[in-house]
């Protein structure tokens, strides 16, 4: 029988017992995306969050870190070359790995690459080639992420999307503690003059040393061969067989205008619905985040605090919000979950806002801190969770990267902005002004609701 408009189509038909939902995330597919998200998490970091405070360290203002924000924008775009990621073999890795681990090492090879730049590259008097470099790390990470969400939806049926989705936000999440947390203590640990030192100094850039940085970006470098070594000691997921191209026009159309095609006639009048509750759900945590590392720097907050309490701590609240996110998404269904993520996302951004007029205060930023981060990981789970429910195996790494895209567009233009709202207004606006961005995403989830439920994601599905 046809669901209603108003059920959750992402309700499962009969719920699992506790058991069966926590013995899913032992699965080997559910263990293999915690490693591959781990490469997946490393590199974002380092381009954007991690970035923000060398940059701010090393004396460069809040207006100019904004606009390098846009370095992100290349995960926005990331749909425009996802068609050749889908369906372009790469000469030998292909045939010796496969369609999708074949991408994954590739671009993760020239992650490495790109980092170690970023690594020996002074901003002070190289911001030029640390920007290059920079974008050089979103691009390869981009088109991993490409290849890694097909390997994802290809690993699994729609029910089992969402603790795949958990134990990757898992894998994702310890990276981001190693690349957030670990690279500012191997770069406390690396400085040859002590902090409180240089502190006394007020010139701009006082704070900074070049040397301690390369060590911990080579580092960072390094640490990607965890995901190296996972695609070559994986399966590759079973491929969905295409029919080959007689000549270049019908590959184009069917590696270009079929995927998007495919998903218009599925969702017809609700697809931009849809995409523009994609375009705005995360919206308030990626304006806000550009900002967050700058402010702790001008807070007062040392690297040792910083990692302690943001990325680490952080972290872990985030990793146990991903799990109850995961795990109410198959007892609840998934929208009703998205929209619990984005009351309390849009909500954790006002305690920012209190926290800019507080001061430096160590036990606030914990508190601030847990609420956060906690929110972010129920609303990262869910809406994984839901793009790939929207996504159509056949089409699977063209058609998610279309998603993902979607979901930081216009947030990370918006976010190139931050810098001079601040400049101009003042953290605690600023953090106010974020919190409000995440009201009409509470619309948008409640008529995506209402909508049309989801087609079957077989490649069979029309």
């Amino acid at each position: 029988m046809t669901p209603t408009p108003t059920s959750d189509p992402t309700a499962p038909d009969s719920k699992p017992t506790w058991g069966e939902t926590l013995r899913v995330y032992l699965e080997p597919a559910s263990l293999r995306m915690l490693t591959l998200g781990f490469s997946a998490g490393l590199p974002l970091l380092l381009v954007l969050g991690t970035l923000s405070f060398r940059l701010r360290e090393a004396g460069l203002d809040r207006t100019t870190i904004g606009y390098l924000s846009w370095v992100g924008l290349a995960y926005g775009f990331k749909w425009v070359w996802a068609p050749l990621v889908d369906r372009l073999p790469i000469p030998l890795l292909t045939r010796w790995l496969g369609r999708r681990r074949s991408w994954l090492l590739l671009s993760q090879g020239a992650i490495m690459a790109a980092l170690v730049g970023m690594a020996l590259a002074d901003p002070r008097t190289e911001l030029t080639l640390v920007i290059w470099c920079a974008l050089a790390v979103a691009f390869a990470s981009a088109t991993q992420d490409i290849a890694l969400d097909a390997f994802r939806i290809e690993s699994a049926d729609a029910n089992h999307q969402g603790a795949l989705a958990a134990t990757y936000q898992t894998g994702y999440r310890i990276a981001m503690i190693w690349a957030g947390a670990g690279v500012l203590w191997l770069a406390a640990r690396a400085e040859v003059v002590p902090v409180a030192d240089a502190a006394a100094n007020a010139v701009p850039g006082a704070l900074y040393q070049q040397a301690a940085w390369t060590t911990a970006y080579l580092v960072m470098a390094a640490s990607m061969v965890v995901g190296v070594l996972t695609v070559l000691f994986t399966r590759e997921p079973v491929r969905i067989e295409m029919p080959p191209a007689r000549n270049a026009a019908e590959w184009l159309r069917s590696a270009l205008v079929e995927p998007f095609a495919d998903f218009l006639k599925r969702y017809g009048k609700q697809a931009l619905l849809i995409l523009a509750l994609i375009g705005v759900y995360r919206i308030s945590d990626v304006v806000m985040g550009i900002m967050a590392n700058p402010f702790y720097v001008d807070m007062g907050y040392t690297k040792d605090e910083v990692a302690a309490v943001t990325k680490v701590y952080g972290i872990v609240m985030t990793l146990v919000g991903a799990f109850i996110g995961g795990a109410l998404s198959l007892r609840l269904g998934v929208m009703r979950v998205l929209m619990l993520g984005a009351i309390l996302s849009a909500a954790s951004n006002l305690l920012f806002a209190w926290l800019a007029g507080h001061g430096h205060d160590v036990t606030a930023l914990i508190a601030v801190i847990s609420a956060d981060n906690l929110s972010a990981g129920v609303a990262s789970a869910a809406f994984i969770a839901y793009l790939s429910s929207l996504t159509n195996v056949k089409y699977s790494a063209t058609q998610y990267a279309l998603f993902s895209s979607m979901m930081l567009l216009a947030p990370k233009w918006l976010a190139g902005f931050s810098g001079v709202f601040v400049d101009a207004q003042g953290y605690a606006t600023f953090f106010i002004a974020t919190a409000l961005l995440g009201l009409p995403v509470l619309v948008l989830v409640w008529l995506a609701t209402r909508a049309i439920p989801p087609a079957d994601r077989s490649p069979e599905a029309p």
